[in-house]
């Protein structure tokens, strides 16, 4: 290690920082892998069993998937936002390009801005993602917010309603359909049941439905006219 990096303090979880120091820590730390500041304190996850792990993954593959079909929308996994003075580290986002009408951005190699969806999968971290993060995202304007909760194997889909979140109730089938992406479709039966076959072929009829071809034809129109 360098005589620079020596000098600089190490992140300690539940200390209050700044945002910058935050960074400056953090980023004399490529050991870390996981830390966020959430209301001016450092919080630094506990490593990941593996159904958080999973489900993780399955989040991020459904996410993914629906990006690759939706010209204009990309995504991220476990990446570092600006957000306000904070700097959340979210398990999955999507967000729509600038040029197609999103209002996020980047500030160097961080994401900068409400993502227009946001995932969190949840198990010890429960208490903080229903709580301070669930706060910054709806100040922040992140327009969805899903919130999966392992034990309870409870999926939470919020949308932002008047700068509130109001929770999305399950179609008649029990599907959760995205407002923001037309086609996101997900099978809270199929996550929790470790189905990834299922959950993707849930997916794969939101992504042929009426309401995705219009999106997608909405999102080329919009490029066309900047």
């Amino acid at each position: 290690m360098s005589i620079v990096h020596r000098s600089i303090p190490p992140l300690v979880d539940g200390e209050k920082l700044t945002r910058e120091e935050f960074l400056r820590r953090w980023e004399a730390m490529p050991e870390v892998k996981r830390a966020e500041l959430l209301e001016g304190v450092v919080f630094m996850p506990s490593p990941l069993g593996r159904p958080h792990g999973k489900t993780d993954w399955m989040v991020a593959t459904w996410a993914g998937v629906y990006a690759g079909a939706t010209p204009g929308c990309d995504g991220a996994s476990n990446s570092t936002w600006f957000m306000r003075t904070d700097a959340p580290q979210p398990d999955c986002a999507l967000w729509l390009l600038p040029e197609y009408g999103g209002k996020s951005g980047e500030e160097g190699r961080y994401g900068a801005g409400p993502a227009e969806f946001i995932a969190e999968v949840s198990v010890s971290s429960k208490e903080r993602d229903l709580g301070p993060k669930l706060q910054l995202y709806q100040k922040t304007g992140v327009k969805e917010y899903l919130t999966v909760l392992i034990q309870e194997e409870e999926a939470r889909w919020h949308r932002l309603v008047a700068g509130h979140y109001r929770v999305l109730p399950p179609g008649e089938d029990g599907v959760l359909r995205s407002v923001v992406f037309p086609g996101l479709w997900l099978s809270p039966e199929a996550l929790f049941a470790g189905d990834i076959a299922k959950l993707l072929a849930t997916l794969q009829e939101g992504l042929d439905s009426q309401e995705h071809a219009e999106f997608v034809r909405r999102l080329a129109r919009k490029k066309r006219t900047k």
